[in-house]
């Protein structure tokens, strides 16, 4: 048995290390990840300029940055750097939370998508932290899901999120569905010593939606969240009604 192993954080991220390390126990463990961090850049691909891998022996003899996106390394790994498919992908563990409306930027959840596309099982699993990172349990946790995902694989078009709480031991697991993220004013805006405006994203303290059985009460109980997710984002209610009128 064989599993990919990437991220959005970088080759170097003590995250990624700590998920191949634990997942070493449970399967040959090949790493395709980029060479320097690739953090909100959601689901892109790279277009119009080459793409290189690079074997990072200081690390192992299956470790390999690329100069690409998450998607980038998915891609390579499956179709060229693996000598066969592998038959899981994990994605992580990635420095702070992918809750909510997050997964729509997370390159961590992108890659899970990728892997999902190639008919791969696959999850991505992120620690909830904004500063100490301590990723033992999360990456316990990870080498248990993979177990278990080898051996039961997941639903065609069905990959995992996973968030496991990061101050302290969590309590357990809860299957959960995807909550509302609150961004509130996220682009901030300043000037330059020179009286220029310039903008920034980000900076605020975001909230979250209360939302029954959501990723975020889940984490807010200190439960690890596993959400399953669908690569159909049809609304099917909506497509009924657009059906019974005319545009």
């Amino acid at each position: 048995m064989r599993i990919l192993v990437t991220n959005d954080d970088g080759i170097e991220s003590e995250g990624l290390l700590a998920l191949a390390r634990a997942l070493e126990k449970v399967a040959e463990v090949w790493v395709v990840a980029p060479d320097r961090e690739q953090s909100a850049v959601s689901h892109a691909l790279t277009m119009g300029r080459p793409l290189r891998k690079k074997r990072v022996r200081l690390l192992g003899p299956r470790y390999f940055s690329v100069n690409g996106t998450p998607t980038d390394c998915v891609l390579l790994g499956v179709n060229k750097v693996l000598p066969e498919r592998p038959d899981l992908i994990a994605s992580g563990i990635n420095k702070g939370e992918n809750l909510g409306d997050d997964i729509t930027y997370s390159g961590t959840v992108s890659a899970a998508i990728e892997g999902t596309i190639l008919g791969i099982p696959s999850f991505a699993i992120s620690l909830v932290s904004r500063d100490h990172f301590h990723f033992a349990h999360a990456a316990a946790f990870a080498a248990r899901l993979s177990g278990n995902l080898l051996h039961h694989g997941l639903p065609k078009n069905t990959f995992l999120n996973v968030n496991v709480p990061g101050n302290k031991k969590p309590r357990g697991y809860k299957i959960t569905r995807m909550g509302k993220r609150i961004y509130g004013d996220s682009v901030q805006e300043r000037a330059d010593r020179w009286g220029k405006k310039y903008y920034t994203i980000g900076g605020n303290v975001p909230g979250y939606a209360d939302t029954e059985n959501s990723d975020f009460k889940a984490i807010a109980r200190n439960f690890i969240s596993i959400t399953p997710l669908h690569l159909d984002w049809t609304n099917y209610a909506s497509l009924e009604a657009l059906l019974k009128r005319k545009i």
